[in-house]
């Protein structure tokens, strides 16, 4: 496992080398005789030497010029060497599970009944918080999200993309499928999206926490669909077994969770090949999916790649200025009388 850790390198740090070539150069060559004029003119530090605007004393002109010119070979050595910032290790995507989550937006889930970090809360947002860190997980598989009531919508398809899973997943709120539940519906809707995908794979994690009472697929047919296509079902009931209402007569003890229909959701992962499982309280809700997380293993294949941002452009750009700004005044010396 490669260390998410980030990094700023040359690709070609022995370009430095020829970083005393200019002194090399002055010191080798024997200077320029007098006569009729070079063919060739060099320019020199006297080159820089500027008057009118750029006009400075003559010692402080040629020593800033000096400094410039030397910044300026240094920029332009230092982007020779390619330098490079390479970011932290960045799992590649490899094809793993096709996995679907139905998630229940009837009335029901309206009801308070879990509690996390203290305090009280509903039933989906109980399911937003544990899923949401269960989808963060499940890198390599392409998930999809299936929403259903008394209707069931197909609101993210099988993607990679396991950020938008979850921002769809959060802004979901209950009823907005309308107030019943159609089980079977939610199935037939998984079946019909994954059974065409080439994965060896297929799995859906359908939590409610009512009974089937609406749609056109009753889901014992439903499961004998999936099953015969090639799709696991792992069943969630979700639902406090008690809750505690202060009345007028004193406190009440009832089961929030009286229309769980268990023996459906048990006979639906039975028939194929998947698990039931009972959350009555936001613990238990998160070991579940941590149980469904070993149950079928994300596939890793140890593939990394580290972003690479090149840097070069940035000092080359800034020896160019620096380059152009020791002719200009070279050319406004000249041009001044």
């Amino acid at each position: 496992m490669l260390r998410a850790v980030t990094m700023f390198h040359f690709v070609w740090p022995w370009a430095f080398a020829v970083l005393p070539l200019p002194w090399l150069i002055r010191a080798l060559l024997p200077p320029v005789s007098g006569g009729g004029g070079p063919a060739l003119k060099t320019p020199f530090l006297e080159d820089f030497e500027v008057s009118g605007s750029f006009s400075m004393p003559r010692r402080h002109g040629r020593r800033r010029a000096l400094w410039l010119a030397v910044l300026c070979w240094l920029l332009l050595v230092t982007a020779a060497a390619r330098p490079q910032w390479q970011g932290a290790p960045v799992p590649i995507p490899s094809r793993g599970r096709d996995l679907m989550l139905a998630v229940d937006l009837s009335g029901s889930m309206k009801i308070k009944d879990f509690r996390i970090h203290g305090h009280t809360v509903d039933r989906l947002a109980a399911v937003k918080w544990v899923a949401g860190n269960f989808i963060k997980r499940r890198i390599g598989d392409r998930m999809g999200l299936i929403l259903f009531g008394t209707e069931a919508y197909l609101q993210v398809p099988l993607t990679f993309d396991d950020k938008t899973v979850k921002t769809l997943l959060d802004q979901a709120v209950a009823g907005m499928a309308g107030d019943q539940t159609a089980i079977g519906d939610a199935i037939g809707l998984a079946i019909k999206r994954l059974r065409n995908e080439p994965s060896s794979s297929r799995v859906l994690i359908l939590l409610t926490d009512g009974a089937s009472d609406a749609g056109v697929l009753d889901p014992l047919k439903a499961a004998r669909l999936a099953a015969a296509n090639g799709l696991k079902i792992y069943t969630i009931g979700i639902g406090a077994d008690a809750m505690y209402l202060r009345s007028f007569f004193g406190v009440e003890k009832i089961n929030p969770s009286s229309d769980l229909d268990e023996q459906a959701l048990k006979a639906i992962a039975s028939k194929t090949g998947g698990r039931y499982f009972r959350a009555t309280d936001t613990a238990r809700l998160r070991k579940i999916y941590a149980l469904i997380d070993k149950l079928e293993p994300v596939e890793h294949k140890g593939h990394f790649y580290r972003p690479i941002v090149s840097l070069f452009a940035w000092p080359l750009g800034l020896s160019l200025a620096l380059a152009s700004l020791l002719g200009l005044a070279a050319l406004f010396d000249r041009g001044t009388p």
